[in-house]
């Protein structure tokens, strides 16, 4: 698995968590899914994603969108 495909599977991992636990839990979780979007469109428009970063240290291989 590539950088590209890891962060998008964790964010999408975290959406689908979040809208999960607003349903069953408390909507406070929703807040969990807008931190995800507002980092996703941070990244769009920087470059700079922190979950890249995290995950380059793990040694996951570049792909890419984060070279």
């Amino acid at each position: 698995m590539n950088l590209d495909r890891a962060v998008m599977t964790l964010a999408g991992t975290l959406v689908l968590l979040g809208t999960v636990l607003a349903a069953l839990v408390s909507p406070w979780w929703l807040l969990l899914t807008g931190f995800v979007g507002a980092n996703l469109l941070q990244a769009s428009l920087t470059g700079f994603c922190p979950a890249a970063s995290i995950l380059r240290r793990f040694g996951v291989r570049s792909g890419c969108a984060f070279n």
